[in-house]
């Protein structure tokens, strides 16, 4: 046969046939040309990295859908304004009452900003607290500036020119983008660089090798780079949204998926090789055994995450096929770039270790080895085999206190607060926005610099003004006009009022197409609960007396950021359990396998939700929880979950196909017990590497994957689902009767 060295002939003896150049140069030519694309892919894609902030964005409106009221808002609010600038708020605050000389040198300092660049030229006077201890100024900035080295000139200018006792925050809309951007700065850097060190100190220990573990990042890391290459071109076309979120997660997502079918072809590439003398020939063997559950397992993730395009919200619906290409990339680069580089490396690529033919044996046993005894092949598999023995003598008491084990666990679910949490909390590390927002609700309405906005009809105003006059949560009202100096004029119960000496005509609102824009100062800080009831209530009667109007700003996009979260969330969890349902079903050929499957694994995810929640409230003392939190933990889990269910249940339907029902569970347990929690490890290990990112987010998805990938790998998969498929016998494959069968072909 082509590509092996020996000539199996019944004898033994073995005869070395001379080699044909064509199949030799194939051997040679074909597998360099493999890995050179994929180096050439990686190499124009590396660059990239740098430049994912030219095409995403971290603003909140932009992943709304159309059809919200804070998104049309915030597109019609800018023809009010003549301007899109973002605003940053400047909090200066003094121990002592700020004199006329202070309040002289704060004005002064705020009018030399305007030669800043990247600050707008309507730069509003100070404006001076009711305790006198602070003042207050409205900076517009450049939206398309690079908004964290743009407040910190802010700041440093403002510094120079004030004396040292005075404190200035930079916060509002401006401040909290910017420390929002400097949380995701880190992810091309430190976030790449803990995941792969961890995935490279795994590899070493499982494979005690020093180049193999090499092999398996470099083709990690070309299925990123050219996943990325396809993405950012996508995105800089319009056709998809990135975000800082979006990116942490494509970048663990492939590290780690790629790691993972790595693994299952390197541990078959190894078992040919012990079995088969020749490279090519283990390789087409080793390709044979790995592609369907690879390509099984990818697929079910990509039909998962594709499952996100349902999502109103679309930061939900932009992770989907983002992802889906990021796993796309994983699985071509497992099934061809590394098989690729092994084909040409043999076993020079496991050294010292490296895998040969048992000592003596004939060309025909190579070829078609006998198969192992049962108790010879737990020998072979040491813990795994003990482990597989365990389970198979008393699989029932084993499946029942599993699952009341994680039962039990699933209690905590409820304390999960996934209702939102504030902006100020999103960052977790130190965050000058924040400072600045409790400096400016100390000597401020605290929803001053990012009111509610209301466009209505002009001759809807009073009544419009009227409602929100008339609410408690709402501290003063002024609408639009570009006749005032500072544009905007005060409204009260008695109308415009004019802002210029007794007499004055009260100035005319600024009108678009008929509408006008009233702003409304919050007694509360924007981003807190109390703020968000006082929209909602202002939503409900103004609706009621005027129902053209529309409600935006801060506050109410955050609502209908979450509102939007939690209606995916209802409609999104369903279907992904019943697309992954449909998928096992098709793929093991039974009913009630992959209904037991999916019960599991959803009992685990409810379980690693509990255990999260605890840690969440008690431990880490979180403010509470996104409400896409226990979406994307469901989807990450659940897709990612059932691949090591896959890899298991396809070895036990293979295993139970020759030896029959028990002894093919504890078969297939022990084959793959050691790559399939090599591969949990690794998963763990890679998303438990977003944590380093400072963003309450990716730390809370960080822990719920890892925890719930770990407690996958070696509870459910390794104790619960083989005591279970035990202890039901061959029903479960229902309705196939595999264990009464021969091997299928």
């Amino acid at each position: 046969m082509a590509g092996r060295s020996h000539d199996p002939r019944p004898t033994g003896h073995t005869h070395r046939r001379p080699r044909r150049g064509l199949p030799r140069l194939v051997r040679i030519v074909v597998p360099a040309l493999l890995i050179l694309v994929w180096l050439l892919g990686a190499a124009v894609g590396g660059p990239y990295f740098g430049r994912v902030d030219e095409v995403s964005s971290n603003d909140a409106t932009a992943y709304l859908p159309d059809s919200a009221e804070a998104t049309e808002v915030s597109h019609l609010a800018p023809e009010f304004t003549g301007s899109d600038e973002i605003p940053a708020i400047i909090v200066i605050t003094s121990p002592e009452p700020l004199d006329d000389d202070a309040t002289e040198q704060i004005t002064a300092a705020l009018e030399s900003l305007s030669s800043v660049d990247g600050v707008g030229a309507e730069i509003s006077p100070a404006l001076p607290s009711e305790d006198v201890l602070a003042v207050q100024a409205f900076v517009p900035l450049d939206p398309d500036a690079d908004l964290g080295a743009l407040t910190g000139e802010v700041s440093e200018a403002l510094r120079g020119d004030l004396p040292d006792s005075l404190d200035v925050h930079v916060t509002g809309p401006a401040g909290f983008s910017a420390d929002l951007g400097a949380a995701f700065a880190g992810i091309d850097g430190l976030l790449l660089g803990v995941a792969l060190a961890a995935v490279l100190l795994i590899l070493v220990l499982v494979y005690r090798s020093p180049l193999l573990p090499l092999i398996v990042l470099v083709t990690s890391m070309s299925a990123l780079c050219v996943a990325l290459l396809v993405i950012w071109h996508l995105a800089d076309a319009g056709v998809l949204l990135l975000s800082g979120q979006t990116q942490g997660i494509l970048f663990i997502l492939v590290i780690g998926a790629a790691t993972d079918y790595s693994l299952l072809y390197v541990a078959r590439y190894r078992d040919e090789l012990r079995r088969l003398t020749g490279r090519a020939a283990a390789t087409r063997a080793a390709l044979r055994g790995t592609i369907e559950p690879v390509l099984a397992s990818g697929g079910t993730v990509i039909a998962g995450l594709l499952c996100l395009l349902l999502s109103d919200l679309k930061s939900n619906s932009a992770l989907g096929p983002v992802a889906a290409i990021g796993i796309l990339g994983a699985m071509c680069a497992a099934l061809t770039l590394l098989p690729a580089a092994l084909l040409l490396l043999g076993r020079a690529a496991f050294w010292p270790r490296r895998p040969r033919p048992a000592p003596g044996a004939t060309a025909e046993e190579l070829e078609h080895p006998a198969e192992p005894d049962e108790a010879e092949l737990l020998a072979d598999h040491g813990i795994w085999g003990r482990v597989a023995v365990a389970v198979r003598r008393r699989p029932r008491p084993i499946w029942i206190l599993t699952a009341l084990a994680l039962g039990a666990a699933c209690l905590g679910v409820p304390q999960l607060e996934a209702s939102g949490v504030a902006q100020s909390e999103l960052v977790l590390a130190d965050s000058s926005a924040r400072d600045g927002q409790v400096a400016l609700g100390e000597h401020f309405p605290a929803g001053a610099g990012s009111p509610v906005q209301v466009i209505t009809d002009q001759d809807d105003l009073d009544a419009a003004a009227a409602v929100l006059l008339a609410l408690d949560g709402i501290e003063s009202v002024s609408v639009t006009s570009a006749d005032s100096p500072s544009g905007t004029a005060p409204v009260t119960e008695d109308g415009i009022q004019a802002l210029g000496p007794p007499g004055a005509p009260a100035p005319s609102p600024t009108t678009v197409e008929g509408r006008v824009l009233l702003q409304g100062t919050l007694s509360d800080a924007p981003d807190s609960p109390a703020a968000e009831e006082t929209v909602r209530a202002l939503r409900a009667e103004l609706h009621a007396e005027v129902p053209e109007a529309l409600v935006g700003g801060v506050t109410a996009t955050a609502i209908d950021t979450n509102d939007a979260s939690e209606h995916d969330r209802n409609i999104i969890i369903p279907v992904v359990l019943a697309v992954i349902l449909v998928i096992l079903m098709a793929l093991l050929r039974a009913v009630l396998a992959p209904i037991l499957l999916m019960a599991t694994t959803v009992l685990s995810f409810g379980a690693a939700l509990g255990v999260s929640a605890l840690v969440f409230d008690h431990v880490l003392r979180f403010p509470g929880a996104d409400p896409a939190v226990p979406l994307f933990g469901f989807v990450f889990l659940v897709a990612l979950g059932i691949d090591y269910n896959i890899f298991l249940m396809t070895r036990v339907r293979e295993e139970t196909l020759r030896h029959g029902a028990a002894e093919g569970v504890t078969r297939g347990l022990a084959v793959t017990g050691g790559v399939i929690t090599s591969a949990g490890l690794v998963l763990a290990a890679t998303f438990a590497a977003l944590g380093v990112i400072p963003i309450l987010f990716l730390a809370q998805i960080a822990f719920i994957v890892a925890f719930g990938v770990l407690l996958d790998t070696f509870v459910v998969r390794t104790l619960l689902v083989p005591a279970l498929v035990l202890d039901l016998g061959r029903v479960v494959w229902w309705p196939s009767r595999p264990a009464e069968g021969s091997e299928e072909r």
